[in-house]
């Protein structure tokens, strides 16, 4: 909810996914849940649905994730998942090509020149997700926190809390032959997850106002 060029950052992931015609969006709420769900009952995003589902107990990405979809009772094609202190523009529709063309599930990548700061994916000469690797120097492939995952790989998903993406679930799901392609995007991106990054938001944002509804 930290405010940036007049609105809540998760507010702008919103509308950038209204502006990829997504029209319903379930939010997994941690701390000061009833924050996020008031202020999206008093600022609805024009032509979205959206969902608040509370996490009372620490339950990881991929928990989290799990928690929300289950309370929304949704039982979708796919599901789009994304962080909320992150946002890249990428083309959701490019995405759903791959699950359209036999993948399980997409990871939206970014290469940097510098990625020392993210840990990086790895992948094969097809696109395969092979691991996420640790944090190391140099350029390389960053995971985005964009994802679309078939509902029926999502019901693999192990019943545990708490659960991460990163370390739980894409490893076990790699280790069983899971089909899971990265798709490397030139998009525009930004972490609002240190002090340094922080700032840079608002320019962010203006930046690329017509990613918004």
């Amino acid at each position: 909810m930290a405010p940036v060029n007049g609105r809540p950052f998760l507010e702008w992931i919103v509308r950038y996914l209204a502006k990829q015609g997504i029209g319903k969006v379930i939010i997994s709420t941690g701390h000061l849940a009833e924050v996020v769900e008031r202020h999206f009952q008093k600022n609805p995003v024009k032509g979205v649905s959206t969902l608040c589902v509370p996490e009372t107990s620490p339950l990881g990405t991929a928990g989290g994730f799990l928690n929300a979809a289950r309370a929304s009772g949704e039982k979708p094609e796919a599901w789009v998942v994304l962080n909320g202190d992150s946002l890249a523009f990428a083309n959701i529709s490019a995405a759903a090509k791959l699950t359209g063309q036999g993948a399980d599930g997409v990871v939206i990548g970014k290469r940097l020149a510098d990625a020392s700061r993210y840990g990086t994916l790895a992948a094969n000469a097809a696109g395969d997700l092979l691991r996420f690797e640790e944090k190391k120097p140099g350029a390389g492939v960053i995971n985005t926190g964009i994802y679309l995952l078939r509902h029926s790989l999502v019901k693999q998903f192990a019943d545990r809390a708490p659960l991460s993406l990163e370390k739980d679930v894409f490893p076990a799901l790699t280790a069983r032959k899971a089909l899971l392609k990265v798709l490397v995007m030139d998009a525009p991106f930004l972490d609002i997850g240190t002090p340094e990054s922080l700032p840079q938001a608002d320019k962010f944002i203006r930046d690329n106002a017509g990613e918004f509804v």
